[in-house]
């Protein structure tokens, strides 16, 4: 398995819909997802033997919003949950 985010439960759910997401605020969090998931690379060598309790939901800035986001080790996933523009 390797390293990756995706959006949960689908893209069309957290950025697309009725009121879907600008285009520079979905750029600017697939871009930090991808230094996240950079960094949970470099945390949990190998992702899949963790075992304990994860880190939580959490929230990253981006300069047009935020977004809630939650690393499963074992999955070896980022996933974003959740977007909301400024």
């Amino acid at each position: 398995m390797s390293w990756a985010w995706e959006y949960e439960p689908g893209e069309q759910y957290v950025v697309g819909g009725e009121n879907p997401a600008p285009e520079a605020l979905v750029t600017q969090v697939e871009e930090k997802a991808g230094e996240l998931v950079r960094a949970a690379e470099a945390r949990y060598l190998d992702g899949t033997a963790f075992q304990g309790v994860g880190e939580g939901t959490k929230m990253a800035t981006v300069a047009n919003g935020l977004f809630l986001y939650l690393v499963v080790p074992r999955h070896e996933r980022v996933y974003i949950l959740q977007v909301t523009a400024f």
